[in-house]
């Protein structure tokens, strides 16, 4: 009899051989550059593509997930929790201001924003939002015509279907404005990977832009309905006396309005607003409907960041946002209050002083203003000493030292709910969480390969945990947390084979002041040790085969069942067929090896998925 993987190395041979022997003279495929993304795959295997989809090999974050990442995933950054990473598009962070569990609720299309970058230490001072650990960012990217339309399935009663299109043209008689436009839809549902983890999903997005002299203008709408359950979703097995069969039904709104301005030789203005309401009815146990807990969360927010440069040596980083909340809740209500608003202002004045025509020193020192109506104010220091090396062909050698503090306030979930009863106890009398960041890093990029290098030691107080005290049931505690990191990663490009690898290590010194806690569901969940792996390979013009791989060793953590190492890969192959330009066949197989490592401790982990499909594209 087989094994899981012998049988996937045979039907891999079988794929590849049939599609050899179709080959005969395709134009060559456009390379996709490991160093302008940190992972092999983008398309997932469960679900149609989304924004956070394939950030589970993402080296410079951990992606947590429930059922499945698309599903609900918890980010984390260099061992941060979900709640205090951010994600920002544009000059805002959309703020969850729920749980942070709905923060990667993203109704985008992900041809329309650009690869994320990871922001950490002063970069998430100046330019992130009550968010301590750091913020994820995308951008807006340009619309370009055309379109695509996808149609694929897998076992499991796996299906999805989407459909992208957009169109470009100039505006009015002038050669230098054009406007386009751009509108998505995508579906999936299957019966899950494992009991009683089906989902059922639906996204529609568009938006209308506007492009300028150096300037970008964009209008967007989103909205998506997700159902989806998983057997210890968010209780894990401490309550499997009751049948928690979990059961999530999410709706996302987006509407957001964005203008980014380039002007003189490196100036920037970027301003950023929206509305998002995020509507989540929870049912603990979906053969029992009166077992749920209903949510409403309305976020207004205002954005604007940018770069003012006065001459070649001096220039001025600035940030804004301001932000407005509100919940209506069945269970997050016993607090002090349901609405707040927030205020951050950040300005990073620097000074470049040039060593000689390839080399240079910049030295920044500025600080960011937190507040809201319902907590304290605070000024946090930000500052940075880089040494830059750049030629004319593009290398660039880059060395930092920085040291950044930030502010967070926390969540309704932590401090609305109920501190004696229920199955999450929130705590009234949570402090604002305060972070302190000290970090050296150094970044080397040539024409084929690159490096990027940081070590870090990072000081949390009052950081806001979920916590099991014994009485069955996760409290939201304040904790102290020193965390010391290294992290490495590394890319080359060969003529038919591209190659991304990365290690990190994480280690925590934790004092909660009560030592009758028992474990940690959030803050002492991460890994130690963790090695990624990533691999694209083009053996002809017609077959690309995309490996991503990751090993980690968690921290033991004694509500975890099971292993507390990890090897975990997501493999796929597409074929370009010469007789049908523009068509892409593609098979993909997630998790086929043959482990159950639960990624919130208690919580199951997912099986492993097959999936196949077509696209085309025009």
């Amino acid at each position: 009899m087989l094994t899981r993987s012998t049988s996937l190395a045979y039907f891999l041979s079988l794929f590849t051989s049939f599609c050899l022997a179709q080959q005969s003279g395709k134009d060559e495929l456009t390379a996709l550059t490991v160093m302008g993304q940190e992972t092999a795959n983008q398309r997932p295997v469960s679900t149609y593509e989304t924004p956070i989809s394939n950030l589970d090999f993402d080296p410079r974050v951990d992606m947590q997930s429930r059922n499945m990442a698309e599903a609900q995933g918890d980010l984390s950054i260099r061992g941060g929790t979900f709640e205090n990473t951010g994600v920002q598009v544009g000059s805002a962070t959309l703020l969850d201001p729920q749980t942070g569990h709905y923060t990667t609720e993203l109704p985008i299309a992900p041809e329309m924003l650009s690869e994320p970058k990871v922001l950490t230490g002063a970069g998430n001072a100046l330019r992130g939002f009550n968010s301590n650990a750091g913020t994820v960012s995308y951008t807006w990217s340009k619309i370009t015509s055309g379109g695509s339309l996808t149609i694929g399935g897998g076992d499991h009663d796996l299906n999805f279907q989407r459909l992208h299109h957009a169109l470009t043209g100039s505006y009015g008689d002038s050669k230098d404005w054009s406007w386009g436009a751009e509108i998505e839809g995508s579906r999936s549902e299957s019966d899950g990977t494992i009991a009683f983890g089906d989902h059922s999903f639906e996204r529609a997005s568009g938006r209308v832009q506007l492009v300028g002299p150096g300037s970008q203008t964009d209008l967007f709408a989103g909205y998506q309905h997700k159902l989806f359950g998983l057997y210890g979703m968010y209780t894990g097995d401490l309550y499997t006396a009751f049948n928690p069969y979990e059961f999530e039904n999410i709706k996302t709104r987006l509407f957001l309005f964005n203008h980014r301005k380039d002007y003189d030789e490196r100036s920037t203005f970027e301003i950023t607003t929206y509305h998002r309401r995020n509507s989540d009815h929870y049912l603990f146990n979906r053969f029992s409907p009166n077992q749920n807990f209903v949510h409403d969360s309305k976020t207004n927010s205002i954005g604007v960041s940018g770069l003012h440069e006065f001459d070649d040596r001096i220039a001025l980083n600035y940030g804004l946002q301001t932000n407005s909340d509100e919940i209506k809740s069945s269970s997050l209500e016993e607090g002090a209050f349901t609405t707040r608003n927030y205020y951050k202002f950040s300005l990073l004045p620097e000074y470049r002083h040039k060593l000689d025509k390839e080399e240079s020193l910049t030295f920044k020192a500025g600080a960011s203003w937190d507040d809201t109506n319902r907590n304290n104010s605070r000024i946090s220091p930000i500052a940075e000493i880089s040494r830059k090396k750049e030629d004319l062909l593009g290398n660039i050698e880059l060395s930092y030292l920085s040291y950044a503090e930030s502010v967070q306030f926390p969540g309704y979930g932590a401090i609305g709910g109920s501190e004696t009863s229920g199955l999450f106890r929130s705590n009234h009398n949570l402090n604002s969480e305060t972070s302190k960041n000290l970090e050296l890093g150094y970044q080397l990029k040539r024409e084929n390969w690159s490096l990027n290098a940081a070590v870090f030691y990072r000081w949390d107080e009052n950081l806001v945990d979920w916590a099991y005290i014994g009485t069955g049931a996760r409290s939201a505690e304040n904790v102290d947390i020193e965390t010391s990191g290294f992290e490495i990663i590394a890319s080359h490009e060969w003529e038919h084979l591209q190659a991304l690898a990365s290690y990190s290590y994480l280690k925590k010194e934790e004092d909660y002041g009560n030592l009758s806690i028992d474990g940690s569901f959030y803050a002492l969940n991460f890994p130690e040790h963790r090695v990624t792996v990533g691999l694209i390979w083009e053996p002809i013009d017609s077959i690309e085969i995309r490996i991503d791989n990751e090993w980690r060793d968690q921290r033991e953590n004694v509500l975890r069942k099971g292993s507390d190492r990890l090897l975990y890969s997501h493999l796929a192959a597409s074929y370009y067929p010469s007789q049908i330009g523009d068509l892409e066949i593609f098979l993909a197989y997630d998790k086929p090896w043959d482990e159950d490592f639960q990624d919130i401790p208690g919580t199951p982990g997912r099986g492993d998925q097959f999936s196949f499909g077509a696209t085309y594209s025009w």
